[in-house]
């Protein structure tokens, strides 16, 4: 297709996701919920289909050399697909946050005034290589009232056309407007341009995936943006930390998921542990096959082989069993660096003063600040929200796991008696 031909179709999408946002608004609760519980069960009916579809991306994938890391999020099969239906289920069983009153009052001219959390409207989604960004994105989208636009990468194009189709076409049996979830079949960049200007249609777009993804979008759109930058994430070892705690903890935000978002990607150490600590986590580290980047300090007392950190290591956000290391002189370091080098995503502090835990909260800017926990919490399930429909780090108007309540607006609903002004 031409570049104005796809340019056309986008906005026909456009147009009918517009009008389909028209229609959710009058759905209530109960029948959400009841269309939420037929697209996972379309989901589920389709198994053989959708990892047929999700078997030509792997092939192509591996042909084109990508990463084992990037492999794995691509990957579906029977169980993870199961998880993924249930991951829909899930969102049919939180609470609607549409209509909540968020506060009352009533003016001296007997005025009475309402702040009601409402939808969006159309939420536009441009993502890269995980296929569940498709259901998930769709649930939290409509169960919110808002028609979804999405934009998924060419690595996982088949897997997601194949999703998208099974949520719509189970949600219409149970009553969903007609195209209140979308897929953009078109992989080509000028159909993220196209979308970013669209704000004729799309209320709010939100980009998840590379940082070239995120500056395209961020540079041409012409509706507010929420970006799910890197996820740059340091742990900050205190002078006072439990060391095997510790240690617990960075094998945990290193190698548990490492191609995530809220991995850890640097270790900080102060100065005081580099003779006791280094040596612990060098052996836990090596035995999880993870390389260790590592400032002088750490590469003397490590006891393992490791890599010279160089100035770019301290802002990568690594993906893969790779760990920076770096020797700090206390708090005051920590924070700095952090402030420097990190992506505001999520940052931990392990210390058993809680004074300076607070500090390390309140002073260093990022979306999720964390106390002897891993970095791997900064999730919406662990939360509580459900499924998520990423990790914001900006600060209008989320920040952090995005749950339902951050896919809705509000607005003011005022009754009066004949007030005039």
């Amino acid at each position: 297709m031409t570049d104005s031909e796809i340019q056309s179709a986008i906005h026909d999408m456009g147009r009918r996701a517009r009008a389909a946002s028209r229609e959710l608004v009058k759905l209530s609760s109960e029948q959400k919920n009841a269309i939420l519980m037929a697209m996972a069960d379309e989901i589920q009916a389709r198994e053989t289909i959708i990892l047929a579809e999700n078997a030509k991306d792997l092939a192509r994938a591996t042909e084109n050399g990508l990463s084992k890391a990037m492999i794995d999020r691509l990957t579906l099969d029977p169980k993870r697909l199961k998880a993924v239906a249930d991951a829909v289920r899930e969102v049919a069983t939180l609470p609607d946050p549409v209509g909540e009153v968020l506060t009352e009052w009533t003016r001296p001219n007997g005025l009475h005034i309402t702040k009601k959390r409402v939808p969006i409207g159309v939420i536009g989604i441009i993502f890269e290589s995980r296929p569940n960004v498709t259901t998930d994105a769709a649930s939290l989208c409509f169960k919110t009232g808002n028609a979804t636009l999405l934009r998924g990468g060419s690595e996982a194009i088949h897997s997601n056309v194949a999703l998208a189709a099974a949520l719509q076409a189970g949600g219409e049996s149970a009553g969903l407007p007609a195209d209140s979830v979308q897929l953009i079949p078109f992989t080509d960049r000028s159909s993220v341009e196209h979308m970013a200007k669209m704000d004729q249609f799309l209320d709010l777009i939100i980009p998840r995936g590379g940082k070239g993804l995120i500056e395209k979008v961020v540079a041409t759109a012409r509706m507010p943006v929420i970006k799910h930058y890197d996820g740059v994430c340091h742990v900050y070892v205190a002078a006072d930390a439990d060391l095997e705690m510790a240690a617990n903890i960075i094998v945990n935000a290193k190698t548990q998921k490492p191609g995530v978002c809220n991995a850890l990607e640097t270790i900080l150490v102060h100065r005081d542990l580099a003779a006791s600590f280094y040596p612990l986590i060098g052996q836990r580290l090596a035995a999880a096959q993870v390389q260790v980047h590592a400032d002088p300090e750490a590469l003397a007392n490590l006891g393992i082989p490791a890599v010279p950190a160089t100035e770019q290591d301290w802002s990568t956000e690594w993906l893969d069993l790779i760990l920076s290391a770096k020797t700090v002189s206390g708090l005051d370091e920590a924070i700095t660096h952090i402030n420097h080098y990190g992506s505001h995503h999520t940052d931990s502090i392990l210390t058993a003063d809680r004074a300076a835990a607070e500090r390390f909260q309140h002073e260093v800017d990022s979306a999720v600040v964390l106390h002897n926990a891993s970095t791997r919490f900064n999730d919406g399930g662990e939360f509580g929200f459900g499924a998520e429909i990423g990790i914001s780090t900006d600060k209008l108007h989320a920040r952090g796991p995005m749950g339902l309540a951050e896919l809705c607006s509000y607005k003011y609903l005022v009754d009066g008696s004949g007030q005039v002004r």
